[in-house]
Parts: structure tokens; C-alpha cells; sequence
């Protein structure tokens, strides 16, 4: 996997994307089965599926960053 890309789609909200491409040999199954694993463990998701017309995948997933707000405490 190539390093991700982050993005920000409104202010506020940004996305860490991440491009791979697999090999036409490779099933279906298998690919549902990885996007899957993505999913549960690093908190990815589908955002874009192409299929060539070479029969390879191209396959985009994101995932949304969170960013915690500092606290600001007024010490009296």
C-alpha cells in the first residue's frame, strides 16, 4: 500500500484515503473478504471500485480522521 492521502472535504471534516490495485486473477471472495478486514480492524471504507479493462481492481478506501479539540482550563 502507498502512503495515504489526507484530504478535506468540508472545514472540520477530513479523510485519509488510500489507493491500491490487485491483479485480475485475484476472486471476488477475496477481495470482499480483504475490504472486510479493512473495514473491522483499521477502520476503513469503500469509496471507490473500478474494474479496468484489463480486469485489474483499482480500489479506494477512506477512513475519517479524528482530531481531539484542546481543552482550555481557567485555573482560578
Amino acid at each position: 500500500m502507498a502512503a495515504p492521502a489526507r484530504k478535506a472535504l468540508r472545514p472540520g471534516l477530513e479523510w485519509e484515503f488510500n489507493q491500491f490495485v490487485l491483479p485480475r486473477d485475484v476472486s471476488r471472495s477475496f477481495v470482499t473478504r480483504y475490504l472486510v478486514e479493512l473495514a473491522e480492524t483499521e477502520g476503513w471504507e469503500l469509496a471507490r471500485l473500478g474494474i479496468g479493462n484489463d480486469g485489474m481492481r483499482r480500489i479506494t478506501v477512506r477512513r475519517k480522521i479524528i482530531r481531539q479539540q484542546r481543552s482550555v482550563y481557567a485555573l482560578y
